[in-house]
């Protein structure tokens, strides 16, 4: 059945307990002020995660292939403030651009396929990216990476430390703005179109919506949203190496996406501090079997009903008090 415009709309709108996210993401800078490097690693991977749901969960596009995205704009960053323009804001702007442009032209070839061959496809793109950064050393710094990547005062006036303080409140401000740019995108009729096209694309293309167009501006704006992550990476840790092109990095995202909750927008937002938190105390615990931790996570939430914690907990408070968290 097919649901209405109005009710695929509707899932967009400002929820009761929606600005709860956003309360606890700031009292963190205030409550943990010990512990925001780490925070600010979560709302990046937070942010890559999102990237991840625009094209699986909104246009049903199965790719591993943006840690590209995130990888590219990581390293354009670093490459942008090594040049010389040490500005974080417009260089993260710069470096999200270029991976949407890279996303713009592989796009059009990549996304004529669909299902096992372009997984395998993106997985290769993926490796390629890899070996090329790990090759070209003059410019990447291979397994050495980048480093001393010097930034100027965020707005002139917050300066960066070891502390994390303006890292995370920086971080915060870019996934808070992609997050209702993004917001905005999906609830609008091109992400109802979207969502037609992940459903039956055969249909949507007899009724005469541009389908390839579509799902390439989607594969844009993913791209966009993890070169930004990648780029914040590199700008709050001052560094860049290899691992942001490794298969790791796309698993990790999608694992953190499938955990929250696929197609609400806020799965990324929630399976990122999940699996995270649950990754550094069970390393600490056993940094040999830590996995065995994730996976058990993982099988539990997937059996437990659809829609990762964003749905359990949603079906959850619908049948107390009817109300509709996210």
């Amino acid at each position: 059945m097919t649901l209405p415009r109005e009710s695929i709309l509707s899932r967009h709108r400002i929820g009761v307990l929606e600005p709860v996210w956003w309360l606890l993401a700031l009292l963190v800078y205030f409550f943990f002020p010990k512990h925001l490097a780490f925070a600010s690693s979560v709302l990046v991977m937070a942010m890559f995660a999102l990237s991840f749901d625009v094209v699986l969960g909104f246009a049903g596009i199965l790719t591993l292939g943006n840690a590209v995205f995130f990888g590219v704009g990581a390293y354009a960053s670093a490459l942008i403030a090594i040049g010389g323009w040490h500005e974080a804001i417009t260089g993260a702007l710069a470096a999200a651009v270029i991976s949407a442009l890279l996303a713009g032209t592989l796009g059009p070839f990549v996304l004529r396929l669909t299902g096992l061959p372009l997984i395998m496809v993106t997985l290769g793109i993926g490796v390629i990216f890899f070996e090329a950064a790990n090759k070209a050393t003059w410019i990447t710094g291979g397994d050495d990476g980048l480093s001393n990547i010097d930034l100027a005062p965020l707005l002139g006036w917050f300066r960066w430390s070891l502390s994390g303080g303006a890292s995370y409140l920086y971080a915060l401000a870019w996934l808070g703005s992609l997050f209702f740019f993004t917001r905005r995108i999906m609830a609008s009729p091109f992400g109802v179109a979207l969502q037609g096209i992940r459903e039956n694309a055969d249909r949507m293309r007899l009724i005469g919506t541009p389908v390839l167009r579509y799902l390439v501006i989607s594969y844009v704006v993913s791209a966009f949203i993890a070169g930004a992550a990648g780029a914040l990476w590199t700008q709050t840790n001052a560094f860049v190496g290899l691992g942001v092109f490794s298969l790791d990095t796309a698993i990790d995202g999608l694992v953190m996406l499938v955990l929250g909750g696929i197609g609400g927008l806020y799965g990324g937002l929630i399976g990122a501090p999940v699996y995270m938190l649950v990754k550094h105390f069970s390393q600490e615990w056993n940094p040999y079997y830590w996995m065995f931790f994730i996976g058990g996570m993982l099988i539990l939430v997937v059996r437990l009903g659809r829609g990762g914690i964003l749905g359990i907990s949603s079906r959850a408070l619908s049948r107390w008090h009817g109300v509709r968290a996210v």
